[in-house]
């Protein structure tokens, strides 16, 4: 049994996952939106929110170093802090979406996925409470 280990292993090493952690990031902040399977845009998530959250900080030095050690492109980590990172600012966290696809992929029937950054103005809202159905509410 698995208690308390977080993570997925996707069978790769750990210098695997790592390197496909990043390239992930890298190819979501540079195109915004990516397609994937569930359990890796699972993953994924906070992963890049973490990123994002590092970018928030205005571009400093040390925090631009710390993007450059995850992330791949040095195009990306100066996107992420010129345009991400402002973009989210008043934002508290939440910057990215995961939408499943009804479709499966071909090869493997793998669940898949779109991982996306936010728009400008969107927010995410909470799902409504169902109204009160006139046999459950308090007669008064």
């Amino acid at each position: 049994m698995r208690h308390k280990k977080a993570g997925r292993k996707f069978k790769r090493s750990p210098e695997h996952r790592r390197m496909l952690l990043r390239n992930l990031a890298t190819a979501l902040l540079e195109h915004g939106k990516i397609t994937t399977t569930v359990p890796k845009a699972k993953e994924l998530q906070p992963y890049v929110e973490k990123l994002i959250t590092l970018a928030k900080q205005g571009f400093k030095l040390d925090p631009f170093r710390r993007s450059l050690a995850v992330l791949n492109s040095k195009q990306v980590a100066y996107k992420l802090f010129h345009e991400i990172g402002p973009r989210f600012a008043s934002r508290p966290g939440g910057y990215t979406r995961i939408y499943k696809l009804a479709k499966v992929r071909q090869g493997d029937a793998a669940e898949m996925a779109v991982i996306m950054l936010l728009g400008e103005n969107e927010t995410i809202k909470a799902p409504a409470r169902p109204a009160l159905v006139a046999a459950e509410a308090p007669a008064s």
